[in-house]
C-alpha cells in the first residue's frame, strides 16, 4: 500500500496581496503612484526607441536616395512624404528660394540657410529629448517613494505590535518584511528607468550625428552646389553601409 504524501500549500499572509488588502489609503496610494511611474517610464522607453529607429532608417534611406539624385528637387521627391530628412531638405530649399527682398542685403545666403536649417534641427532634437526628463525623474525619485511606503508600513506595524503587547519574532518579522516590499518595488521601478534613460541618451547621440551630417552636407550643397567630400578614412565605412 502506497503512502500518499499530501503537500500543503500555505498562502503567504504577508505578501503583496496582503499588503494591498490590509494597507490604508497612504500605502495603497504609494503603490498606485509607483505603478503609474513604472507604466509611463516603459511607455517613454518604447516610444522613444521606435522614434530613434525610424530616424536611423530615414538616415540610411537619405544616404541611398537623396545624394544620388541629379538635382535638389529630384532628391526631395525621392524621399517619402512626412520623412524627417525630407522636411529638413524642404526647409533648406524653401530658404534658398525665398532669399530675396529687403533682407537680401542684410543677411547673406549662407547665414539665411543656416538659420533655417538650425530651426529644423532644434525642433527635431526637442522631440528626441522629450520624455527623457521624466525617466530621470522616475529613476531618482522611485526609490524614495518606495522607502516612504516602507517607513509608513513599519510605523503601522510597530504601532500594532505595541498595542497587542506581543514582540515575538513572528509578530515583528512578518509586518516588517511586508513593508519592505515597498522598497523593492521602488527599486524595480527606478532601475529600468535609469538604464532606459542612459540607453536612449546614447542612441540620441547617434541620431543627432546623422542629422548634423545630413544638414551640413545639405547646407554646403545649397550654398556651394556640392556636397562636402567624405574624409578618406570615412569613405570605406560609408561605402560599407550602402
Amino acid at each position: 500500500m502506497e503512502n500518499e504524501v499530501a503537500t500543503a500549500v500555505v498562502e503567504n499572509p504577508y505578501g503583496l496581496g496582503a499588503l494591498w488588502e490590509q494597507g490604508d489609503f497612504v500605502a495603497k496610494g504609494t503603490l498606485i503612484i509607483m505603478v503609474i511611474m513604472s507604466l509611463t517610464s516603459w511607455y517613454v522607453i518604447i516610444m522613444k526607441f521606435l522614434d530613434q529607429r525610424k530616424l536611423l532608417a530615414s538616415a540610411k534611406l537619405a544616404e541611398q536616395k537623396f545624394w544620388t539624385a541629379g538635382s535638389v528637387n529630384e532628391a526631395v521627391d525621392r524621399l517619402p512624404k512626412g520623412d524627417t530628412f525630407r522636411t529638413i531638405a524642404e526647409d533648406g530649399v524653401r530658404a534658398r528660394q525665398h532669399h530675396e527682398g529687403r533682407f537680401n542685403e542684410r543677411v547673406d545666403l549662407h547665414e539665411w540657410i543656416t538659420l533655417s536649417l538650425q530651426r529644423s534641427i532644434e525642433g527635431i532634437n526637442m522631440n528626441l529629448t522629450g520624455g527623457l526628463p521624466w525617466l530621470a525623474t522616475v529613476g531618482s525619485t522611485a526609490p524614495f517613494v518606495g522607502l516612504f511606503g516602507t517607513v509608513w508600513g513599519i510605523y503601522h506595524a510597530l504601532v500594532a505590535i505595541g498595542v497587542s503587547g506581543q514582540a515575538s519574532i513572528d509578530k515583528v518579522a512578518g509586518p516588517v518584511g511586508e513593508a519592505l516590499i515597498m522598497t523593492a518595488i521602488g527599486l524595480a521601478v527606478a532601475v529600468p528607468a535609469v538604464m532606459g534613460y542612459n540607453w536612449l541618451i546614447r542612441r540620441n547621440k547617434a541620431v543627432q550625428e546623422e542629422l548634423a551630417s545630413f544638414t551640413n552636407d545639405l547646407h554646403a550643397f545649397l550654398v556651394g552646389g556640392a556636397r562636402i567630400p567624405l574624409p578618406t578614412s570615412a569613405a570605406p565605412a560609408a561605402a560599407a553601409k550602402k
